[in-house]
């Protein structure tokens, strides 16, 4: 019993079916997860493209988190890998090294996404979205909207943002709690994020023509590891000097396999710096790491990354981010509880207001958790012999789901190659997946710091 309550153990999706009581125990909550499945079609237009390899790469690799039963992938795979992707040649080999399973034909009745640059008319499939690139914007569409998208896009953050969308509205329609779903178009732009501009009218921006050479990644859990996924992809020149510095002081376990998009079970038990390291050599990256917590004491010199890219859940580091040194530190928190874990948050600093007034410190009072453990999962455990406070440390955790975390490293990648260009980042983005739009508010930096150059690479 004990390898499954252990909340370095627990699914962060399991999670979910616990805490919002439809499951009676946990080892309903994995029979349920399990019985989700995903299909995924390509046509041979849309394998060759960089941005739309990186967006089934990111579908395969987000939904064989969230859809236990099996990511099932057709179409033509043979063709030659356009993206850098461990010592995968072809896109087959990549499909399968991320757990996706090669079929002739998808399964009638699953959810089923499609690349490709066709209305696709299939009765067999309830649920079916079509991922489309244009320049920085990235979405979806119901596979029977005739409009037309190239296929040769080469903006690999906005493959990433439409893969994990599809994977987004699949999930949502397989779990019932969004009539909408796979019924609207869902997308947005990186280049001009507006709450109140569709991205199919948004300027599908600049062609890319800088990339970041230094960096500086401040945890390297669910949101870290999108970040540099969504790195990876891009075209960074054989043998150029990219340097990291990997921030974190955790080992991996169980648990972030469910979320964490470089993570798998041979990882689980190392240094999450020294295991990401490993990934960001094979890429071609230099890496420094730092395993000592981030907090107020922590202060960079002028010969350290001058950028940083904050994925850490921890209330009491966010609000020292803009104490520390750095010129520039784009944050992205996700929402945590079964209703809030669809959303998201980018911060920049410096801001108008300092990271201090952005998050207050934490309180115990309206303590959600007490309510959670009354529900049936937990006090099945409780029964069992699990005490109190294993069972507070459990509902502590948050939901979590990859796809989540993918989209929002899109946005916050895409905030660092704007700064490369001379264009000042937003101040605030805040969204959440169940809108069609994904953003509720974007905040412009009044404050308007300094442009600065943290260091680049002319591609």
């Amino acid at each position: 019993m004990e390898n499954l309550i252990r909340s370095s153990k627990l699914h962060r999706l399991v999670k979910l079916m616990m805490d919002s009581g439809e499951a009676a125990s946990v080892e309903e909550a994995e029979q349920i997860l399990s019985r989700y499945r995903l299909a995924i079609q390509v046509d041979k237009g849309a394998a060759a493209s960089t941005a739309y390899q990186a967006g089934l790469l990111t579908a395969v690799n987000t939904g064989r988190r969230c859809f236990l039963g099996g990511v099932q992938v057709s179409g033509d795979l043979d063709m030659p890998l356009r993206i850098p992707w461990r010592r995968c040649s072809i896109l087959a080999e990549a499909i399968n090294d991320l757990q996706g399973q090669i079929v002739n034909e998808p399964e009638p009745g699953l959810p089923l996404i499609y690349f490709g640059d066709a209305a696709l008319e299939d009765a067999s499939h309830e649920f079916s979205v079509r991922s489309v690139v244009r320049g920085w914007n990235g979405g979806i569409l119901p596979t029977r909207d005739p409009i037309s998208f190239s296929l040769e896009e080469t903006f690999t953050p906005a493959g990433v943002l439409a893969g994990a969308l599809a994977v987004s509205e699949a999930f949502q329609f397989i779990r019932g709690d969004n009539t909408l779903a796979g019924h609207r178009p869902v997308g947005l732009s990186l280049w001009r994020p507006d709450s109140k501009v569709s991205w199919f009218d948004a300027d599908p921006g600049p062609v890319l023509d800088s990339l970041p050479s230094k960096l500086w990644l401040i945890g390297l859990g669910h949101l870290g590891q999108a970040y540099l996924w969504t790195l990876g992809f891009l075209p960074y020149p054989v043998g150029c000097d990219v340097q990291l510095v990997l921030q974190d002081i955790d080992a991996l376990e169980d648990a972030n396999d469910s979320t964490s998009l470089l993570t798998n079970k041979t990882l689980i038990g190392m240094k999450k710096t020294r295991a990401m390291a490993v990934w960001c050599e094979e890429r071609g990256f230099q890496t420094t790491l730092i395993e000592r917590r981030f907090a107020d004491d922590f202060i960079i010199n002028d010969t350290e990354p001058a950028l940083a890219l904050c994925g850490v859940d921890n209330i009491e580091a966010r609000r020292v981010l803009d104490k520390t040194g750095f010129k520039r530190i784009i944050e992205a928190g996700l929402g945590k509880g079964i209703q809030e874990y669809l959303g998201l948050k980018i911060h920049t600093f410096p801001a108008s207001r300092p990271a201090d007034q952005c998050w207050k410190p934490m309180n115990n009072g309206n303590n959600p958790i007490e309510h959670l453990i009354q529900q049936p999962a937990y006090v099945q455990l409780q029964k069992k012999g699990l005490d109190h406070c294993g069972l507070i440390e459990l509902a502590g955790h948050s939901v979590g789901a990859s796809f989540v975390g993918a989209v929002a490293a899109t946005v916050v990648l895409a905030q660092a190659l704007r700064l490369l260009r001379g264009e000042n980042t937003d101040e605030l983005i805040d969204g959440d997946l169940r809108s069609s739009s994904i953003l509720s508010c974007v905040v412009r930096n009044e404050a308007q710091p300094e442009l600065f150059n943290p260091g680049l690479i002319r591609i």
